[in-house]
């Protein structure tokens, strides 16, 4: 079966991130996909100390095993779409968020972008400001990974917990973005890409490490 896991990178489990991630999932299960919501706000993530062991080992984990992370990327290698949800902190995605993104990603790269080709899209909820910038940090998480992004992303207004429900606009492009995802899934589905194999390119990072 399709499968689509959700990270919602809010520290409030039933705020405005988490009505977006539930509004996007509601289509996708509506057309048999199996979905499942992962909660990294507020639990200990530890941040990316560019330690390059995940170079070394080339196993699909990252050498700090004391946190949720390594779950994270198994649920990810196990996934046929991912959906990346944050609030805008100071501009920018949370912290949680921020190390997923940053360990996951040089994991997937260690090992010869073990994430490409899986279908990706983001949602950000805002009180006023920096949802451009919020909304940029988890696609280019996708892009990097190569990725398929699934159309825009979505972006709610709301700080008060519930306020984005009141963002009709919002919750439309989340509806939008559920359907479209559900599409292209489907689609690649009938039609899969060639299954990625690394290239001596995908490892050029690592040699050059194990040479320095």
């Amino acid at each position: 079966m399709t499968r689509v896991v959700a990270f919602n990178g809010s520290p409030r489990k039933e705020g405005n991130t988490s009505i977006l991630i539930e509004h996007i999932l509601a289509e996708l299960d509506n057309e048999g996909i199996e979905i499942e919501t992962i909660h990294l706000g507020g639990k200990k993530i530890h941040g990316c100390t560019a330690c390059g062991k995940c170079f070394e080992n080339r196993d699909r984990r990252c050498v700090i095993d004391d946190d949720m992370v390594n779950a994270c990327i198994e649920k990810i290698c196990s996934a046929d779409g991912i959906i990346l949800g944050s609030p805008v902190y100071f501009l920018d995605v949370t912290p949680e968020m921020k190390a997923l993104i940053d360990r996951a990603g040089f994991v997937s790269f260690a090992n010869g972008h073990i994430f490409k080709n899986k279908v990706g899209n983001a949602a950000v909820a805002l009180r006023r400001t920096g949802a451009s910038r919020t909304a940029d940090s988890m696609i280019h998480f996708f892009l990097a990974n190569e990725m398929i992004v699934s159309g825009f992303p979505v972006i709610g207004i709301g700080r008060e917990i519930g306020e984005v429900l009141h963002d009709e606009e919002g919750l439309a492009r989340a509806k939008s973005l559920g359907q479209a995802m559900a599409q292209l899934l489907n689609h690649l589905k009938l039609y899969p890409l060639p299954a990625h194999k690394p290239t001596r390119a995908d490892y050029r990072i690592t040699k050059k490490r194990k040479q320095e």
